[in-house]
């Protein structure tokens, strides 16, 4: 039974994974393994920002602010989470980028768990790109 539970940090988790915490990702048989969703606590500082727009989103995407003031973009709008809790959802195919406008913890919680999807360096800072 203790296979089937998983207990841990997501600060420590975190670092270890670029933030995710939970998808395809992890080991099969790993309880953090999921086809269905994807979860990631992000931590960035102060000026932290996607290097460009995820373009072609495959995903639904929840993210709630935790802690700081964060900066969505979307095609057309511009969205500020300011206080604990804001959040902002955006369907498949919303292109979208980020940046962090003070010291900010953030949950994101994507779906499906699309594979082909790899966390990589970009222009110093780790991104994510679309392996064709």
């Amino acid at each position: 039974m203790s296979d089937l539970v998983y207990v841990g940090n997501a600060n420590v988790d975190a670092a270890t994974d670029h933030g995710w915490l939970l998808g395809h990702f992890k080991p099969y048989g790993d309880p953090r393994h999921s086809n269905e969703v994807e979860i990631k606590w992000g931590t960035h500082p102060p000026g932290d920002e996607r290097a460009e727009w995820v373009k072609g989103e495959e995903r639904t995407a929840l993210l709630i602010l935790i802690s700081g003031r964060f900066r969505v973009e979307l095609p057309g709008r511009s969205v500020l989470l300011a206080e604990r809790g804001d959040y902002v959802v955006w369907g498949k195919g919303v292109d979208h980028s980020w940046r962090a406008e003070e010291e900010s913890v953030v949950l994101t919680v994507r779906w499906p768990s699309v594979p082909g999807y790899k966390v990589a360096e970009q222009d110093g800072g780790v991104g994510e790109m679309r392996i064709e």
